[in-house]
């Protein structure tokens, strides 16, 4: 089915198959210019509406939008949502939004409608009203207290979603990029919600297709908690790391700055660890099961391998390293795994008056909703967070230096002297946050140096076949991680 029709009246009808065709002619060209639309590199796209659906009548009109476009491999098509405003005349505020202008239709506007707090706020009071008898669903989270009237406003940054704050208290997130089935975040959110007194942000209620629309129920928006705070982890922590590196830390350099709410973070991880294991259970891997986990590792390791020549000097010490971990998999119930956050980094934290507070639990975006729901060990949160302090550092020293981590002399004694000092200041972060994540009952990651050594090349890795292809300049940063790592295996061996 192409497009969906929505309402027994003939203008509902009309209305439907006006803007789907405004669609076709408008979105090809206008997509491509969004941040969160994944093919910007193609010089031009089909787009064609899977569904089209009028959720709030009158002046303006809110209408919920899905679009498929068409993937360069065959049965590779990507889902995309838009709210789409349509207005006659479309105020200034609201010029940056627009999408397109009809020829027809006494010129009516179609815009992106998360950028008008009236048409926000209407969806607000659907998500009020628990809305559940048309093609698209709004559900309100039992006990949730949803004010209406709030200020509706949409908050800059983001990538591959668009987020409007409701106020102070509440922030919507509009799931551009759709995957088939309920939603990851959403289930862990709600995990967490029940568990109670867990740093995370409380999920509120949430907006889907019905379960007979095109591709069945797809969750489209999530309202939950919004998080005052200072800022988020990684903001904050460059600042740090570039105040100790550059000799402005008020504690002895490098030992002070951060060490104290790297630790604070170690404990909030552990305990929302703690609370998914509860509400969603845990398992040991069987021998085979953690066979297979090595074999994934190792086949992106040969990968990024092939892809990044400078990791070949290092690659008897990695392939030595997974081999360790797949001795340790082999003793049975040995690795124990549960649903993890998945894209664990300083970006993915905020520091809230209360502490640091975990966000944005749907995982790595680009990975299938399956993968992303597969148990894992805890430890690859740990390492991912680890890696996140080590890019902080070096972040902040190419900051002071004015120059990026491939571009600094080694002979230059002063770049020499604060590298130093940005490698000891991740060095100290790291052990703060293992330390505070043991403190509030997790597995202590120091006393597991095998699993969480691997875990943390395993990121590096990543990040070196990311950088190659992406950032050539900031390569030094994950092949450093990676001599670091190595050289240790090769020490204890």
């Amino acid at each position: 089915m192409d497009s969906i029709e929505t309402g027994s009246a003939g203008s509902d009808r009309l209305e439907v198959e006006w803007i789907t065709g405004e669609l076709r002619r408008l979105l090809p060209g206008w997509i491509l210019g969004r941040r969160w639309f994944a093919g910007k590199d193609r010089a031009r796209v089909e787009v064609e509406p899977v569904l089209v659906d009028v959720v709030s009548r009158g002046e303006p009109e809110l209408v919920q939008v899905v679009v498929r476009v068409p993937g360069t491999r065959a049965g590779s098509d990507d889902w995309y949502q838009l709210l789409l405003g349509v207005r006659s005349v479309l105020p200034a505020h609201l010029a940056e939004a627009e999408i397109g202008r009809s020829a027809a239709a006494g010129g009516r506007v179609l815009y992106d409608a998360t950028a008008d707090p009236e048409l926000m706020g209407r969806l607000l009071d659907l998500l009020v009203s628990e809305r559940d008898d048309g093609t698209v669903e709004f559900h309100r989270t039992p006990g949730a207290d949803i004010p209406r009237g709030l200020p509706a406003r949409v908050l800059n940054g983001e990538q591959s979603n668009t987020s409007v704050a409701f106020g102070d208290r509440m922030i919507f997130k509009v799931l551009r990029h759709l995957v088939p089935g309920p939603s990851p975040e959403l289930e862990m959110l709600t995990a967490l919600g029940r568990a109670g007194n867990v740093p995370s942000a409380a999920p509120l209620g949430w907006m889907r297709t019905a379960p007979d629309s095109p591709g069945g129920e797809i969750t489209l928006g999530i309202l939950q908690e919004f998080i005052p705070s200072r800022g988020d982890g990684w903001a904050i922590a460059v600042e740090e790391a570039r105040a100790c590196i550059a000799g402005e830390c008020e504690t002895i350099s490098p030992l002070g700055g951060f060490t104290e709410e790297a630790r604070a973070l170690g404990r909030a991880t552990a305990e929302v660890h703690a609370a998914l294991a509860g509400q969603l259970g845990t398992r040991s891997l069987t021998v085979g099961e953690s066979e297979q986990l090595v074999a994934g590792l190792t086949e992106r390791l040969e990968t990024a391998l092939a892809e990044v020549p400078a990791l070949l000097p290092l690659a008897r010490q990695l392939r030595g390293m997974y081999r360790d971990l797949a001795e340790v998999a082999r003793k049975d119930g040995a690795l124990v795994t549960q649903r993890v956050h998945g894209d664990l980094h300083l970006g993915q934290v905020l520091r809230a008056e209360r502490g640091w507070v975990l966000i944005d639990f749907e995982g790595e975006p680009g990975r299938p909703p399956e993968e992303r729901r597969r148990l894992q060990p805890a430890l690859r949160d740990v390492a991912a967070m680890l890696r996140s302090f080590d890019y902080a550092a070096h972040h902040a020293l190419a900051g002071v230096l004015g120059v990026p981590p491939g571009e600094q002399a080694l002979g230059d004694p002063r770049g020499m002297r604060l590298a130093r000092r940005a490698s000891a200041w991740a060095v100290h972060n790291r052990r703060s946050f293992c330390a505070g994540y043991a403190e509030a009952g997790g597995a202590d990651p120091r006393c597991l140096p095998v699993l969480l050594r691997t875990f943390e090349a395993d990121k590096a890795v990543y990040e070196a076949r990311y950088e190659a292809h992406n950032r050539p300049e900031w390569l030094a940063i994950p092949l450093a991680a990676v001599r670091r790592l190595t050289n240790w295996q090769r020490n204890a061996g």
